[in-house]
């Protein structure tokens, strides 16, 4: 079994109309999610998400591709050295 590593999201959303599909990616990666913060730059007409998970190295990058290919969606993963 991979052991799991800390591991910080940043998501960068310049479409809305992908909320929904990235809610629903997170809410599938819940039992991993350690927390979770959004916050809406109204003024740039786009949102920012930092999720931090606690998860085996190959679901975050999973997680990662599967937000990064939605629309108006840009994501990078930083990884605990431990």
């Amino acid at each position: 079994m991979p052991e799991n590593r800390i591991a910080l999201l940043g998501i960068i959303v310049e479409d809305p109309s992908s909320a929904e599909a990235i809610n629903k990616f997170l809410h599938e990666a819940g039992e991993y999610i350690v927390g979770r913060m959004g916050i809406p730059y109204r003024s740039r007409k786009l949102g920012i998400i930092s999720v931090v998970l606690d998860a085996p190295q190959d679901f975050v990058s999973a997680l990662s591709g599967k937000l990064g290919m939605l629309p108006g969606v840009s994501v990078k993963a930083v990884y605990s050295k431990q």
